[in-house]
């Protein structure tokens, strides 16, 4: 439940989780110093403020995910695919495995078996 009162919500992220989302920020923060971009610079570029840029370099798994993919994509780190036309047959791929699954999940009844 959420509170309206000042209050966040705690989160808790699975170790593997956070090392994933450190990894890419230093992938970001190393690519932008290879190209010469300031934090300031990137922050520009990709419309957001110097601070989401640090917090994303320091692997803070509460930014957003399309911002850390921005970050990645202005400063060339490679996300699933290098080239981007093997990214869009995988992402029709994908589509297309999506469509082939049920709309939705529903639990299964199950009945309980007790006569032994």
């Amino acid at each position: 439940m959420a509170s309206t009162q000042g209050t966040s919500i705690v989160r808790t992220y699975s170790r593997h989780g956070r090392e994933a989302v450190a990894v890419l920020g230093q992938l970001i923060r190393i690519a932008r110093i290879e190209r010469k971009l300031s934090v300031a610079a990137l922050a520009e570029r990709a419309g957001v403020s110097r601070d989401m840029i640090q917090r994303i370099e320091h692997g803070d798994p509460r930014c957003g995910i399309g911002l850390v993919f921005e970050a990645a994509a202005i400063v060339g780190v490679a996300l699933f695919e290098e080239d981007r036309g093997r990214l869009t047959m995988r992402m029709a791929e994908q589509e297309e495995k999506l469509r082939l699954l049920p709309k939705s999940i529903r639990k299964m009844k199950t009945a309980v078996k007790d006569d032994f």
